[in-house]
């Protein structure tokens, strides 16, 4: 497991510091997809949120969560993502609204889990069965069904 906060670093190490836990400790998950997670979320709590946020990795043999916490009750939002060329500049500084479809969109699931002093976003992957079937569910989440073979 490691633990950070925003008085250890910015999203910078925040990336670099998931990016050696996911090398070391969780071969299986997808490197670029966690860096990226990690990258939204702190980068989240740093422009949605006054004071400290905290980021957490944990892996088991079958699950890696991340938990990014931070001061404010504020819910993440689905909002139409601001697009350079369409009335707006020509550069994505300042413009948003692609984080929270990539971390829902990467994650075998994402929690928001309201706490005193603020939430935790939790962003869960858990590790492939081949054997399973993956859907979309009516609300845009993924349904991953493991299969039913039998134990060997």
């Amino acid at each position: 497991m490691i633990v950070m906060n925003s008085q250890m670093g910015d999203t910078a190490a925040a990336r670099r510091a998931a990016a050696a836990f996911v090398t070391r400790s969780c071969r299986w998950a997808d490197p670029d997809a966690v860096v990226l997670i990690v990258s939204e979320l702190v980068a989240n709590a740093t422009r949605h949120t006054t004071g400290w946020w905290q980021l957490r990795l944990e892996v088991s043999e079958d699950r890696l969560l991340i938990d990014v916490d931070d001061a404010s009750h504020a819910l993440p939002v689905l909002r139409t993502p601001d697009i350079p060329g369409e009335g707006l500049a020509d550069s994505l500084d300042g413009l948003g609204g692609l984080g929270w479809p990539i971390v829902r969109t990467l994650a075998t699931s994402v929690e928001v889990l309201l706490r005193p002093g603020g939430k935790t976003v939790r962003a869960i992957w858990l590790r492939s069965d081949p054997d399973a079937t993956t859907t979309t569910g009516p609300t845009g989440s993924t349904v991953t069904r493991a299969s039913r073979r039998a134990n060997a």
